[in-house]
């Protein structure tokens, strides 16, 4: 290998270890300091470069590609706060277990603890948050230095994809000239070929291994799985996802309902026509309906509902549900539940787990599918199946039906028996009915992915469901959706809070830089619309001034300015108003179908919005339950 001089040759070496463990694409941001990693990116033919103006966005971006594909892309950023604008998406991607790879130029060692100009203690910049870290040394022209780099770089990708995948952070000193210029005498012309162009594929090959119980504890967890009344609860997935044929393998062996986060990879797909899938549980599963059958089952007594709410034996698959009311739900019955996790770590904040089991989900559930052979109780299974419909039918204004607590002469009315009213969840509804298949779904945190649980039903479309549970912060929504939505060729749709899209505004700029074309679809309460889910909303005006925080936006502008289509609709009723519901359907057909991109205003009254939430939510448990909770204290 020849360059011009030893930056030069350290960074092309870096580059081509990058591609060579399966690095398709960068994501680069521009800064003087990194430019000899700029440099070497933007001249590898086998690399795509993506453009990222603001550090902070295009470390959610980055984080967007690697939660669609599984797959590390790198990010490129100069030195001082650039890197430190990296931290929130490094939080994101450690505790989503999201393969993330940054590499931080830096200024030379003597300058550090100097005063000079845009430098900063860069060493452990993240904290406890990587898997793996390395300050790497100054560029050097040397055999044994070269094989350093590149064994470091081989290492660190396989790290980020690894058993237990995660950021892994490389900080990367350079001293001037930055660009290359030729610079004689510093790379010396008899370095080992090996060393400097690298071997055929990585420089290091990486076997991974999966975490698998023993046969002898396999059984065990079988034969504990072979009860009449049990559930299998899949939450959000870890990249690069549940696999729905082996969880649908395991429901059919063991006869267990399998109630389905949005994000867990098993919601949508073909596999739901024939698995007993369910998705409306947010609706309808009551910690006070667990506690009043544990209590029932110990005196004797009897309660509404005890003859199935409460489960022998749960299975948990992936991250912590979305729904508090399941994760209430679970820490209320008296079930043995069972924790799986590839790398043994806890995921379930309740603390009532009796189980950690080490393994791999996919091929624990492939395994177990073939020891168990239980079956489960039918009634208890279509008890499931018939409260999702109840719910399903209540969301959508109809007759509850064959709902386990329903009579005919259920008052199920909302208001002089006209349907339930327009809520945010209607939004979500709405853009669900118009998915196109295949499809990428990307839900902000607070309101949106709450009502994708809720209201949105398993289907058999093909949709690929994402969000940023790990630390679920409304902050870089807009750049992870388009990152997600530039590593597949699916169409895409990112829905999101006005909050979340003031926060990430300048993420929209990767629709043209980064030649991604989405439907942003935002549901606009001017404010913070989850607070009115709190008790602090009875505290006036703390609560408008300080919690709701109403900004007035005008979000047109917005689109303009970064050349989006624009439309919108306002919800929030009146005289003369149009169908809400029917406007959304038909804006959203429009939006998704016209060339490049748009953004869909849904103007919504949060407060009209929670209200009849709760109208929703006491239908469907007096559809379910047959009034079971109307005494529990508290409600």
């Amino acid at each position: 290998m020849t360059a011009p001089n030893r930056n030069t040759l350290w960074a092309t070496a870096i580059v081509d270890e990058l591609v060579a463990a399966g690095v398709d694409s960068v994501v680069v941001s521009p800064g003087s300091r990194s430019t000899p990693l700029t440099m070497a990116a933007a001249r590898h033919g086998d690399l795509r470069v993506l453009s990222g103006l603001d550090e902070r966005s295009a470390a959610y971006f980055a984080l967007g590609r690697a939660r669609r594909t599984g797959r590390v892309t790198p990010l490129v950023c100069t030195s001082g706060t650039a890197a430190a604008n990296y931290h929130p998406a490094v939080m994101e991607a450690s505790n989503a277990r999201v393969p993330l790879l940054a590499l931080t130029a830096d200024r030379p060692p003597e300058l550090r603890d100097s005063g000079a100009n845009q430098t900063a203690d860069q060493e452990k910049l993240y904290g406890d948050a990587v898997r793996f870290y390395k300050d790497l040394p100054e560029p050097a022209a040397t055999d044994r230095a070269l094989r350093s780099v590149r064994t470091t770089v081989s290492r660190a990708v396989a790290t980020a994809e690894g058993v237990s995948p995660g950021p892994v952070h490389l900080n990367v000193p350079f001293e001037k000239p930055l660009e290359p210029t030729p610079v004689p005498g510093d790379v010396p012309a008899d370095l080992d070929p090996e060393a400097a162009r690298g071997r055929d594929g990585p420089y290091v090959d990486v076997t991974r291994g999966t975490t698998e119980p023993g046969d002898d504890d396999l059984r065990a967890l079988a034969d504990a799985l072979r009860a009449d009344r049990g559930l299998i609860v899949a939450g959000p997935a870890d990249p690069p996802g549940l696999d729905p044929e082996a969880v649908t393998a395991l429901a059919h062996a063991t006869g267990y309902p399998v109630l389905a986060d949005p994000l867990s990879g098993i919601r949508y797909g073909g596999h739901t026509r024939v698995a007993p899938v369910i998705g409306a549980y947010d609706a309808y599963v009551s910690a006070a309906l667990a506690d009043r059958a544990t209590r029932a089952g110990e005196d004797g007594s009897g309660a509404a509902g005890s003859d199935w709410i409460n489960p022998d034996v749960v299975l948990r698959l992936g991250a912590s549900p979305t729904s508090k009311r399941l994760r209430k739900y679970l820490a209320a019955t008296d079930a043995d539940q069972y924790v799986a996790d590839p790398v043994g770590r806890w995921r379930e904040a309740e603390f009532a787990a009796t189980d950690s089991v080490v393994a791999e989900p996919n091929r624990l559930c492939a395994r177990l599918s073939r020891l168990v052979a239980g079956g489960g109780d039918a009634d208890w299974r279509e008890q499931w199946t018939a409260a999702d419909r109840a719910a399903e039918a209540v969301h959508a204004g109809e007759p509850a039906g064959d709902a386990p607590g329903f009579h005919e002469d259920d008052d199920l009315d909302f208001h002089d028996g006209d349907a339930p009213g327009f809520h945010e969840g209607d939004v979500l509804r709405a853009v669900a009915d118009g998915l196109p298949d295949p499809a990428t779904l990307f839900v902000s945190n607070s309101m949106p992915v709450r009502d994708l649980d809720r209201f949105v039903p398993p289907s058999t479309a093909n949709v690929t469901a994402l969000g940023n549970r790990g630390v679920s912060g409304i902050d870089g929504i807009v750049s992870t959706g388009l990152g997600a939505g530039s590593a597949t060729t699916d169409d895409l749709t990112v829905v999101l809070g006005d909050i979340a899209l003031y926060h990430d505004t300048n993420g929209l700029i990767a629709i043209d830089r980064c030649d991604v074309e989405a439907t942003l679809v935002v549901v606009n309460n001017d404010g913070g619309g989850i607070f009115h889910e709190l008790p602090i909303e009875s505290y006036e005006p703390e609560f408008t001034e300080q919690f709701k925080t109403p900004h007035g936006l005008d979000f047109e502008p917005m689109a303009a300015l970064h050349g989006l289509a624009y439309r919108a609709i306002d919800a929030r009723g009146g005289a003369g108003a149009e169908d809400p519901q029917a406007a959304i359907a038909e804006a959203y057909r429009a939006a998704r179908e016209a060339d490049g991109s748009c953004l869909l205003e849904v103007r919504v009254d949060a407060e009209s919005s929670h209200r009849t939430r709760d109208r929703l939510r006491d239908a469907v448990e007096t559809a379910v339950h047959g009034g079971a909770l109307a005494a529990e204290p508290g409600r």
